[in-house]
């Protein structure tokens, strides 16, 4: 591997003033022919001429498709906007192994009204190709959309019995069944005709492509002038109505302007994986929501993920499916481009804009939130799942070189503020799930930088393999300090200090327990360090001094997720769909979230008990400074007349913090 990235470049790299500068679409393939990566330039002499720098200043990842391509191709267009549908029709086309990946959380449920029939009718499905028919969705669950379905028919009653029972109905000349019970509302009800009933259709097509509040406005009107006449009944008729609509449109609230139809789009991503929140507004109402997850193989920027999510979720789309506006948090750099190509599928006008104030930006904040939690959410689900789990602890023994496959893995991670505040996490995964009972953090008080402290945390861990069941306690903070009672309490349970009581109320009993802690002398199979090449060495190091290198090592990277191993020059690149890589990514994301957690308490009992050396000031008053100014360094910044200004600190009282804080 050393003497092929050595190498400043590839065999097949075009010679100079092949590659045309004009806007196209590019394909690389292997050996064997097939497409690995698809991409489309403005300039492709530009673009291409990236990919075919130095090997060793490629991203990590760039450099391995590069290198497994066997050459490269492309083709010329006459516009950007050309190469935009080309490139999306290549995609899906060859499905690259090197272009990312969607994978949609569900097959959602849509409300689909079928203009082919002669009496269109209503039904719930999935099927998004449904000749002539008209769809409103995606829903989140299937009753969501039978629940909007029996609201509307009460409004707008329309066709809801099958082909075969409409057909029975028309060539009888008896109302189909669900039209005798009052569920449908077709000719084959026979109450109304072919066309009456068309009109009705178009009225609940236009209701629920936005057009409420004029409904609203006329059921309203008829009410009001049917009670005036006396006549009561009809009066009712059309207060159910209005109740029927009032409940449909509280289960999509308005969130913007009642003339807005936006798309908008909430994404959050880590290295290996993004997730897109997708909320289709029509009336200014969320009248949908779709949620897809995207495995990424090469290293990509936000606006190029973007660009790529427009591009899937409108290539195939008609043209009632593409708003006025699209909404999203970052630009792309083709954004003119992708406007008229959406453009020319809508047949007007078609804006993207990246929502920066007021309820736009707040709602891609809610859509950004909701991502957020999906790309969690999916990270759990592939850790915590049984096969998956299996999977990656077999694919870590394999890429390691392991004799076994590592059960228990510990992974820490070195915390601190510009040098101050020291502490390292150890998190334990035991058959790939976390044990948060077994977490463990540690003070680390002189250090010189981060490798030290590594090597001084491991060495005060690995102490305690040797001491097998005699250990009665471990090398981590005073138990009174220990941020693992924290992780306890995320995990439901309260623990306290060894041989101590905990104590839980129900009704009025109280149930004491005993709770001792678990064993710190498990050896681990595997130990994972937050960081490349130095952290790894400076970790080796403690192993070699502890006498214990026969417990596996590895580190990882968080800039290109690269898995480092001691002694070794290069790092090993697992694939971005390594169930292995994800286990790493979470075991290496928890230490990391765990320290800062024990890193931020430390620092607030630190600021405490400064202020608590000041005479006058209790508990009381410090916890009100602390909430008036925010936060530890504005309170630094503030003045004594800023910090007389709050309750019950006098002049005095004020000049003493003021002084105290600056010496400290």
């Amino acid at each position: 591997m050393g003497a092929t990235t050595r190498t400043p470049t590839v065999a097949y790299k075009p010679r100079p003033g092949e590659i045309p500068t004009n806007p196209g679409v590019y394909r690389f393939r292997d050996a064997d022919g097939r497409v690995l990566y698809v991409g489309k330039a403005k300039n492709l002499r530009a673009r291409l001429s990236n990919y075919f720098a130095p090997l060793h200043t490629l991203h990590e990842r760039t450099r391995r498709m590069v290198m497994t391509a066997a050459s490269v191709e492309w083709t010329v267009v006459a516009t950007d906007v050309d190469s935009l549908q080309l490139e999306y029709q290549w995609i899906k086309e060859f499905d690259p192994p090197f272009n990312v990946r969607y994978r949609d959380d569900k097959s959602y449920p849509f409300m689909a009204i079928t203009l082919a029939d002669e009496a269109p009718r209503v039904i719930v499905t999935r099927n998004r190709r449904i000749k002539g028919a008209k769809y409103f969705g995606p829903y989140p669950k299937v009753w969501a959309v039978h629940d909007t379905i029996d609201l509307m028919i009460k409004v707008f009653p329309i066709r809801t019995c099958s082909d075969s029972s409409y057909k029975k109905a028309m060539a009888t000349g008896r109302p189909c069944f669900p039209g005798q019970i009052g569920r449908c509302g077709g000719p084959c009800s026979m109450k109304v005709t072919v066309e009456e009933h068309r009109a009705i259709v178009e009225d609940f097509i236009a209701f629920m492509s936005g057009g409420d509040q004029r409904f609203t406005r006329e059921l309203t009107v008829r009410m009001r002038e049917a009670s005036a006449a006396m006549d009561y009944e009809s009066a009712a008729v059309y207060r159910d109505k209005l109740q029927a609509i009032d409940a449909v449109l509280n289960k999509s609230a308005l969130v913007l302007s009642e003339d807005t139809d936006a798309d908008l789009f909430g994404i959050a991503e880590d290295e290996l994986a993004a997730t897109v929140q997708h909320f289709v507004i029509r009336g200014g109402r969320v009248r949908g929501v779709r949620a897809t997850t995207i495995e990424k193989e090469l290293d990509i920027t936000g606006a190029e993920l973007v660009d790529q999510v427009l591009q899937r979720t409108y290539g195939a789309a008609v043209e009632a499916d593409i708003p006025k506006q699209v909404l999203v948090p970052v630009l792309p750099e083709d954004a003119a481009e992708l406007e008229e190509w959406l453009r020319g599928r809508r047949g007007r006008n078609v804006s993207i804009q990246v929502a920066q104030r007021g309820r736009k930006a707040e709602l891609l904040k809610t859509a950004t939130l909701n991502a957020q939690q999906a790309l969690m959410l999916h990270k759990t689900r592939r850790t915590s799942d049984y096969v998956a789990r299996t999977q990656a602890l077999t694919d870590l023994q394999e890429a390691l070189d392991l004799a076994e496959a590592p059960l228990r893995i510990e992974c820490f991670d070195v915390s601190h503020l510009g040098g101050t505040n020291v502490v390292a996490s150890m998190v334990v995964f035991e058959d790939g799930l976390p044990r948060k009972d077994q977490y463990r953090s540690f003070k680390v008080e002189e250090t010189t930088d981060d490798t030290d402290s590594l090597y001084q945390v491991l060495t005060r861990r690995l102490a305690y393999v040797d001491r097998g069941d005699d250990a009665q306690d471990d090398p981590a903070d005073d138990p009174a300090d220990d941020a693992a009672d924290d992780a306890l309490r995320e995990a439901g349970t309260e623990d306290a200090a060894p041989g101590g009581p905990s104590q839980a109320a129900a009704d009025d009993e109280v149930v004491v327990t005993e709770r001792r802690r678990p064993r710190f002398a498990y050896r681990p199979q595997l130990l994972v360090v937050d960081g490349g090449k130095p952290q790894v060495e400076a970790a080796a190091r403690a192993l070699r001094d502890a006498g214990h290198e026969e417990i596996a090592l590895c580190g990882i990277a968080k800039r290109l997720e690269e898995v480092w191993l001691p002694g070794e020059d290069f790092p090993v690149i697992l694939p971005r769909t390594s169930e292995a890589l994800y286990l790493l990514q979470r075991l290496r994301d928890e230490a990391h979230r765990f320290a800062i957690t024990h890193q931020r308490k430390r620092r607030r009992s630190d600021i405490q008990s400064v202020l608590a050396e000041i005479p006058g000031l209790g508990e009381a008053r410090i916890r009100a400074l602390l909430r008036h100014f925010g936060s530890v360094a504005a309170l630094k910044r503030a003045t004594t007349e800023q910090i007389e200004e709050l309750p019950g600190v006098g002049p005095k009282l004020a000049a003493s913090i003021h002084a105290h804080l600056g010496e400290s």
